[in-house]
């Protein structure tokens, strides 16, 4: 009880720290040669631990769709000598959080811990990640809950838009199907299936780790190799690079539902291409900036057709869009898709004005640091920049770059990039003047 106290404390401590414009990052590399970025931070007795493995759900083997979902639901249902009761309380009495997700690109592993329990809920996260147990009982009890999930998404609008639009543009690739896969696929899943997923995914070969908080990069390196030194070496080959079937158009899925669910997208930039920033501020202008966005202007503020517009820049491992979501009346919802498009040509032909671009880097800049406010957020971003491929000045050289992007970058990003003939829709509900056009 006395830990948990302090847990709380900690995290309450965390959070009342001063924001950090700007953070050291040190790079770390163990005995053991497993690379990892590190914020060290003494005021807290607190650490936060970031680990990736790329690849995520995207590494399914053929016919098991859904085992990677499935087997990272179940790292934290008993491990070694320990059931998943036994494991839970071992967490509690510790005071340790961790979390484990997939994605479509990686499966992800957060955990934080205070100072004076380190190593045992080191020890305990290791259990976890090298020798899970996969008891039957509780495969059954999680098996159940990922179906529950594939039902619920079955019956609501903006993942059946979502599900739509994957599988028309991705073709063959894993990208085209849920991460958590179908009914018949997860019903399928042996024990042995997801032993076989464990190690297509957690391996050495495509680690990234970051970490922020009390430890020194000393210790830091003995922890890595406790904790992940004993992984497989390799897990299976990334897939390849996915296509992308935009035509463009409009695709209606009917649905019985008063509102209609629009999800739309185009060929983006991938986030590496030197026209990465300029085009991230040109969003910004057209669809990522809440109310400041011409979407929004135009589609809520204007016309009232919609509670809210947005568009983002998607660039994922093997693919790159821009991505947006409107949902709006039945009976409206045709005009909101005409002045999306209309907005997605005007601004490939006229670009942004200076006001609209001097608003956006205000907030860009002024946003940045923001985003550092405590130990668990530094560790993700730093994680998540190893993924990137960037290096640790860019923290430092972040906002430079935003304020270096100038009007003619824009107009010209906009210019190359927008395309609104193949701009490609797809409309659940029930729509009043649409049809499928591809």
């Amino acid at each position: 009880m006395i830990r948990a106290v302090f847990s709380s404390l900690a995290f309450v401590l965390l959070a009342a720290l001063p924001l950090r414009a700007e953070v050291e990052i040190q790079e770390v590399t163990s005995p053991g040669g497993i690379h990892a970025w590190l914020v060290e931070s003494h005021e807290v007795p607190f650490v936060s631990l970031e680990i990736r493995f790329q690849g995520g759900a995207s590494l399914d083997a053929p016919g098991k769709r859904g085992a990677i979902n499935l087997m990272t639901g179940l790292l934290e249902e008993g491990a070694g000598e320990m059931d998943a009761r036994a494991f839970a309380r071992e967490r509690d009495a510790l005071a340790a959080s961790y979390r484990f997700d997939v994605g479509a690109d990686s499966l992800a592993v957060s955990a934080q811990m205070l100072t004076e329990n380190r190593d045992e809920a080191v020890g305990l996260l290791r259990q976890a990640l090298v020798a899970p147990r996969f008891d039957e009982e509780a495969i059954e009890r999680v098996r159940a809950q990922v179906i529950s999930g594939i039902r619920s998404d079955a019956t609501d609008p903006n993942a059946i838009a979502g599900e739509t639009f994957d599988r028309m543009v991705f073709g063959d690739h894993p990208y085209a199907t849920a991460i958590s896969g179908t009914e018949d696929s997860v019903n399928a899943l042996t024990r042995d299936d997801l032993i076989a997923a464990r190690d297509r995914v957690i391996a050495r070969d495509r680690l990234f780790v970051a970490a922020a908080g009390d430890i020194s990069a000393e210790d830091l390196g003995k922890l890595l190799d406790t904790l992940l030194g004993d992984l497989p070496e390799t897990g299976a080959p990334m897939p390849g690079p996915a296509p992308l079937n935009l035509e463009g158009g409009v695709t209606v899925v009917p649905f019985d539902t008063p509102q209609s669910v629009a999800t739309f997208g185009q060929r983006g930039l991938d986030r590496d291409d030197p026209d990465f920033f300029a085009a991230f501020v040109m969003n910004q202008i057209l669809g990522g900036g809440g109310f400041g966005a011409r979407l929004m202007e135009e589609v809520r503020v204007k016309r009232g057709l919609t509670y809210g517009v947005y568009s983002y820049l998607m660039p994922m491992d093997h693919a790159a869009l821009i991505m947006g979501g409107v949902a709006s009346g039945n009976d409206k919802i045709a005009e909101a898709v005409e002045v999306i498009r209309a907005e997605w040509a005007r601004m490939a032909e006229a670009g942004a004005t200076q006001e609209e671009l001097d608003k956006v880097k205000t907030y860009l800049t002024g946003a940045y640091p923001l985003r550092f406010d405590g130990n668990a957020p530094i560790a993700r971003i730093l994680v998540g920049m190893q993924m990137e491929g960037l290096t640790p000045d860019y923290v430092k050289t972040r906002n430079d770059r935003i304020r270096a992007v100038t009007l003619d970058d824009v107009r010209r990003v906009a210019a190359e990039l927008l395309d609104p003939a193949h701009l490609q829709f797809v409309v659940v509900g029930q729509p009043q003047g649409l049809r499928t056009t591809n």
